[in-house]
């Protein structure tokens, strides 16, 4: 589609149109696409925005850095921010600081499962164990579950002491499907409080735990 054409469908009241004009940017290099991404930024339809900060990932520039900063900042929708982390994240180190402001503020478990798995292609040790503590510190079962599976990723780095002693604290949780998840991740450290933690769940009331920690042994 010629550029002149994609500027009008992406004024079209049809949002079809919108996006499809959107899709159609793929083909165009940064200078051209993100201005005309901006256009689109505060549409109606979240899932328009929701594309529109997934281009702005594609097309890499200062000036769509920016446009995503102020997406993070203003979007409401928590699978737009999910797709502006996602984004957001293929600038490297300098967006880590974003991301974890992102993380902190927002609890929706599709933006920080997003925000965690973004980072662990570009963050840190620390800053990925602060990612985990976090989302151990919420109420969200699902993130928490997630937060306790990277911390697997600490091992071999300085900070693998410290993962292990947060999956030893929550070795003795009363959530079934932490004390399961802190077997399965347990498993993998070769440090002797870690096998202790394990031959302990292993005795664990619940049939599920103890399943868990057989399947370290696969």
């Amino acid at each position: 589609m010629k550029i002149n054409q994609i500027k009008v469908y992406l004024e079209d009241p049809n949002p079809q149109n919108r996006l499809k004009a959107i899709v159609e940017l793929r083909n165009y290099p940064p200078n051209v696409v993100v201005p005309l991404l901006k256009q689109r930024m505060y549409d109606k339809e979240f899932v328009i925005r929701s594309f529109v900060a997934m281009g702005l990932g594609y097309k890499l520039s200062d000036e769509g850095f920016n446009i995503l900063l102020s997406l993070i900042e203003n979007e409401k929708d928590p699978n737009v921010l999910a797709e502006g982390a996602n984004s957001l994240a293929k600038y490297g180190e300098k967006a880590i600081p974003h991301l974890l402001e992102l993380f902190r503020r927002e609890s929706h478990w599709l933006l920080r499962q997003s925000i965690l798995a973004a980072v662990d292609e570009i963050g840190s040790p620390d800053v990925f164990l602060q990612l985990c503590q976090w989302g151990l510190e919420g109420d969200d079962l699902t993130v928490k579950l997630a937060s306790i599976s990277y911390l697997r990723k600490l091992k071999g780095t300085p900070l693998e002491s410290e993962a292990i002693n947060v999956l030893l604290d929550l070795s003795t949780s009363e959530i079934v499907a932490i004390r399961g998840q802190v077997a399965r991740v347990l498993g993998i450290f070769e440090a002797p409080v870690a096998r202790a933690a394990l031959a302990q769940l292993r005795e664990d009331l619940d049939h599920r735990v103890v399943a868990a920690t057989l399947e370290t042994l696969l």
